[in-house]
């Protein structure tokens, strides 16, 4: 007898800033024919999230200008970085863009999310959001 396989866990509810949508929407529509996959994922966020004016964004959610930790569930390994605009993106400097499929992954979710990325190499990771600041 042979196990089923595991189904995916449903992607932890997001909640975006309203002041932030139309940039986000923008910068998705813009980057389509340069990489569809990524502008493809980040208008399904959006098109799922829960849109909250700019004073009612809790401040545990993951939203550009805001300070991130996650850990890597399969690795233990834990990164902090800053989400940003891709024009002011600099890894050096831990600012990661929005436009990226980690920034795309992170956008909207509270602190203690749980969720599944796939990095750019097409590696399944299990990542946890652990503070947002």
């Amino acid at each position: 007898m042979t196990n089923p396989r595991p189904r995916s866990a449903p992607r932890p509810a997001i909640v975006i800033d309203e002041a932030q949508l139309p940039h986000l929407e923008a910068l998705a529509d813009g980057a389509m024919a340069r990489m569809p996959e990524m502008a493809d994922r980040l208008l399904t966020e959006l098109s799922r999230a829960r849109v909250v004016a700019s004073g009612k964004l809790p401040a545990d959610v993951v939203a550009i200008g805001r300070a991130v930790t996650w850990r890597d569930e399969s690795t233990g390994k834990e990164q902090t970085a800053t989400l940003v605009w891709p024009e002011e993106a600099d890894i050096a400097q831990g600012r990661i863009s929005v436009a990226t499929p980690i920034g795309v992954a992170l956008i909207g979710l509270p602190a203690g999310a749980r969720f599944s990325w796939a990095t750019r190499g097409g590696e399944e990771r299990d990542l946890t959001v652990l503070s947002v600041g």
